[in-house]
């Protein structure tokens, strides 16, 4: 019983794996028979844990905020971390652009949007807090203001290469910092 759901597991690993690559190469629309193909898997095994490409694209959304967790444990009492994180999306949000588009159009209700959402809030909260107390951050920011913020980057996905993307997301980062930052900090910064 143990070898089976460690076989489970293990493909359903490798499915989400096959995914993120051949979405980030081709989008999401493409049959998930390549998917399958890149997996090295059945469409049984595909739809025994995806029941539909839906699914599959929200467990992409899900192990992409559990990565950007674990980044937030990695940051740990950092005042800086609530940058940081925002800087860590920066840099990878130009590999993720499909799952940014489809991110857009989803049902805002649907509990596993609400799921979603609130699981990336409970990420960013704390850093937040952090960041305010530590008067790097504007106190006005709330963590609502992290979705505008992700989609602010996700505009820099209109450049025409990934390379591009890459170097308007960074762009886009450094412009949001200032505008984070408190009154008082970005007063000093224009002064020197």
């Amino acid at each position: 019983m143990t070898k089976l759901r460690k076989d489970a597991e293990e493909n359903r690993s490798v499915i989400l794996e096959a995914a993120d690559l051949v979405f980030a190469s081709q989008g999401i629309t493409v049959p998930l028979d390549l998917v399958c193909q890149q997996a090295g898997v059945g469409r049984a095994t595909l739809y025994r844990h995806f029941p539909d490409r839906h699914h599959l694209i929200v467990a992409l959304l899900e192990q992409g905020l559990e990565e950007t967790a674990a980044k937030a444990v990695e940051l740990g009492d950092r005042d800086d971390a609530f940058f940081v994180l925002l800087r860590f999306h920066a840099e990878r949000i130009h590999a993720r652009s499909s799952l940014i588009d489809y991110w857009r159009v989803l049902d805002r209700n649907a509990p596993e949007v609400r799921r979603v959402r609130e699981r990336f809030h409970q990420i960013f909260s704390p850093l937040i807090l952090r960041a305010v107390e530590a008067e790097t951050c504007r106190p006005d920011v709330q963590v609502e203001d992290v979705t505008l913020l992700v989609s602010m980057l996700g505009s820099a996905l209109r450049g025409r290469s990934a390379d591009e993307q890459a170097r308007l997301s960074l762009r886009a980062f450094e412009l949001m910092v200032e505008g984070l930052r408190p009154r008082s900090m970005a007063l000093r910064a224009v002064a020197k």
